[in-house]
C-alpha cells in the first residue's frame, strides 16, 4: 500500500537523452539498450542508436547528456533491508574487525586484536574534551575465540568516562562500569540479557535492547537505532548510498517519531538529495503508534519518502548466541538464544498491520524463529485472506528446505543476508552452528528454485552497503578464509543482478516504480565502469561505481 504515483507528464517538459556503452535494462522484453529518454524524471523510452533518432520526432526537442557515453548503466540498485544509522554510526569510533570506509571515504583498518580494540579506544579518549561518554561500535567478540570483551578490560581505558561499544550485530553490547553505573544495572537487575559472571555480578556484556536499553537512555539519540532525527546522518546515509550505486535504500527500523518524519521530509526534499528512502515502522520501538498512524504516513508519502513496511523482530544474531535455533542448538552446546517478541504473541502483535493490509517485514534468524513465525502468518492468512500480500522474511539466514517450502505456499518473500557468508561464515562453521547448517545458509539457491521472490542485503550499518559486493556472495559463497559454504545454494550472476534491483523492489512493493529501466518508472540508474553482467563472476564486487541518476539528475560518487 503506497501513496498514489505523481501524475502525467506534461508534453512540454523537456526531454534529455542519455547515452551509453551498454544499458543493462533488467526488463526481459528488452535486455539491453544504449540510450534512454528521460522526462520528468521518469524514462519515456529505451533503444538503440536508430530508436534514439527518431525520439525528436516523437517528443520533440531533445537534450542529448553524453556525460555517461563511455559508462555502462544498469537500474538503481536496490537496499532493501539497511538502516539509516549507516550514517550516524560514524560520530562514533570505529573498532570493527574488516577494514571499513566511512562517508567522507576515510578507510578505518580493522582491529585484529582486542589490544587493537582497546588501543584505539584509548586513542578516542584522549582526544574527547569534557567528560561525555565515549561511543564505539563494529566490536564482534566472535572473532577473537573464546575472549569476552568485560568491565575490567574497558575499565582499563577509563574508569571514570563512561564507555559503550555496540556490537556489529547492533544485538549487544559492551559498557564499563562507569556507564553500568550511570545506567543502574547492577547484580540486583533483573532483566534478560544482563550477562553475569560466575558470583552474579553484571560482566558488562548487554544482550539484546531489554538490555541494553538503560543505557540508550543514558545516552539519548547517539548509537541509536534510528537516526531519521538527524540530518546530518541522513545526509552521510545518502553519500554512502551514492558510492555504492544504491539509489533505494530502507531505514527497517524507525519508529514514525514527529520529528524523524520531520527530518526525513525535509532532506529528502533537497534536489541534492541522492537517494529515495523507504522507513519501516517498528512497533517494537513504538508500542504506542498504530496500523492507523502507518496509514497515515503513507498518506504523506513523496516520490523520495515512501512509508509502507512494519517490520518486527522475533529473535537475535547467530554469532551472538540470540538467534533462536532447533535441534541440536548451537554447535557449541551454548544456551539458545532470545525470544524478542514471545511466540505466543506473534498472531495477536502481527493481525492489525496485516489486516490494514499492510507489508509485514519480520527478522528471523535462527530456524525456530523461522518456524513459529510462517505459524503465525499461516494463522492470519487463514483469518483474512490477502493475495500479494508480499509479507518478507529478512535474513532467515538458517531455513531449510522444508520451510522454504512453506513460504512459498504462504507467497511470502525472502531477503536474504547474503554477506553473512563472507564477514561470519568461518566463525559459523567452526562454532555457531556446524558445518552442516552453515553449508545451506542464506539458501538463495534454494529459494530460487522453489519460485520464492529473492532479494539480497546488507543490513548496514552491520556490514557496508554494496549492493554489488553482495550479489558477489550470493554468487560466490565465499567466507572471509575462501571457503566455499554450499556450492548449490550458489546464485547465477544474472539472478544475484536481478535479486538487488527488480527483486529487491519486489519485496518493497516498489517493482512497477524502481527495479528495470524501462517506460514509466523512475529515471534512476547505476552508472558503472564495467558491464557486471559479463565480467568474471569473482570480479563482480570489483566493478567501479562511477555514480548515479536519480530522477534523471546525474549525481558523481564523491571521491
Amino acid at each position: 500500500m503506497q501513496a498514489p504515483a505523481s501524475s502525467s507528464p506534461s508534453p512540454h517538459v523537456p526531454v534529455t537523452v542519455f547515452a551509453a556503452r551498454r544499458i543493462l535494462t533488467m526488463n526481459p522484453n528488452q535486455p539491453s539498450a544504449t540510450h534512454v529518454a528521460v522526462r520528468d524524471g521518469r524514462i519515456l523510452a529505451v533503444g538503440g542508436d536508430d530508436d534514439a533518432a527518431a525520439w525528436p520526432a516523437r517528443f520533440g526537442a531533445c537534450a542529448h547528456d553524453d556525460t555517461l557515453r563511455d559508462k555502462v548503466l544498469m537500474p538503481g540498485l536496490v537496499e532493501g533491508h539497511c538502516h539509516l544509522m549507516e550514517g550516524a554510526m560514524w560520530d562514533a569510533a570505529y573498532v570493527g574487525y574488516y577494514d571499513r570506509r566511512g562517508p567522507d571515504g576515510t578507510l578505518w583498518p580493522g582491529l585484529r586484536t582486542l589490544d587493537a580494540v582497546l588501543a584505539r579506544l584509548a586513542d578516542a579518549e584522549r582526544a574527547m574534551p569534557g567528560d561525555g561518554p565515549l561511543l564505539a561500535w563494529g566490536f564482534d567478540p566472535i572473532f577473537f575465540g573464546a575472549s569476552r570483551l568485560t568491565v575490567r578490560e574497558l575499565d582499563s581505558v577509563s574508569a571514570s568516562r563512561p564507555i559503550a561499544i555496540l556490537h556489529a550485530s547492533v544485538h549487544l553490547m559492551n559498557v564499563n562500569g562507569a556507564m553500568l553505573a550511570l545506567a543502574g544495572i547492577d547484580e540486583d537487575t533483573d532483566i534478560d540479557g544482563v550477562a553475569r559472571d560466575a558470583h552474579g555480578r553484571p560482566t558488562g556484556e548487554l544482550q539484546e535492547f531489554a538490555a541494553m536499553f538503560p543505557v540508550y537512555q543514558v545516552i539519548g539519540g547517539k548509537l541509536a537505532i534510528s537516526a531519521s532525527e538527524k540530518p546530518h546522518a541522513v545526509w552521510n546515509f545518502g553519500r554512502v548510498a551514492q558510492l555504492a550505486g544504491v539509489t533505494t535504500a530502507t531505514d527497517l527500523v524507525n519508529d514514525l517519531s514527529p520529528d524523524g518524519n520531520r527530518t526525513l521530509h525535509a532532506v529528502t526534499a533537497d534536489p541534492d538529495y541522492p537517494v529515495r528512502i523507504v522507513p519501516a515502522f517498528a512497533p517494537q520501538r513504538n508500542p504506542a503508534q498504530s496500523a492507523e498512524g502507518v496509514l497515515a504516513a503513507i498518506a504523506g508519502s513523496t516520490d523520495k519518502l515512501r512509508f509502507g513496511p512494519v517490520k518486527f523482530i522475533v529473535d537475535g544474531s547467530i554469532q551472538g548466541f540470540t538467534a533462536r535455533v532447533r535441534w541440536p542448538g548451537y554447535a557449541g552446546g551454548q544456551p539458545n538464544g532470545l525470544w524478542l517478541m514471545p511466540p505466543a504473541q506473534l498472531v495477536d502483535v502481527f493481525e492489525p498491520f496485516h489486516r490494514a493490509g499492510l507489508q509485514l517485514h519480520i527478522h528471523t534468524n535462527g530456524d525456530e524463529a523461522t518456524d513459529v513465525t510462517l505459524d503465525a502468518i499461516a494463522t492470519l492468512l487463514a483469518r483474512h485472506p490477502r493475495p500479494d500480500h508480499r509479507h518478507t522474511l529478512q535474513h532467515c539466514q538458517m531455513a531449510d528446505a522444508a520451510q522454504l517450502r512453506r513460504v512459498r505456499a504462504l507467497g511470502m518473500c525472502v531477503n536474504f543476508f547474503s554477506n553473512h557468508l563472507y564477514y561470519w561464515g568461518d566463525a559459523h562453521y567452526a562454532q555457531t552452528i556446524g558445518p552442516d547448517r552453515a553449508n545451506r545458509m542464506n539458501p538463495a539457491g534454494t529459494a530460487q528454485r522453489l519460485g520464492i521472490p529473492v532479494a539480497l542485503h546488507s543490513d548496514a550499518p552491520i556490514t557496508p552497503l554494496s549492493p554489488l559486493f553482495t550479489a558477489w556472495c550470493a554468487v560466490r559463497r565465499e567466507t572471509a578464509s575462501g571457503r566455499v559454504l554450499g556450492d548449490g545454494e550458489r546464485l547465477s550472476v544474472a539472478d544475484a543482478l536481478y535479486a538487488i534491483t527488480l527483486g529487491a523492489a519486489y519485496t518493497l512493493r516498489m517493482d512497477h516504480l524502481v527495479g528495470s529501466i524501462e517506460v514509466g518508472k523512475f529515471a534512476d540508474f547505476a552508472v558503472l565502469d564495467e558491464d557486471p553482467s559479463a565480467c568474471e563472476p569473482e570480479r563482480l564486487k570489483e566493478v567501479g561505481i562511477w555514480g548515479t541518476v536519480l530522477g534523471g539528475r546525474v549525481f558523481r560518487a564523491p571521491r
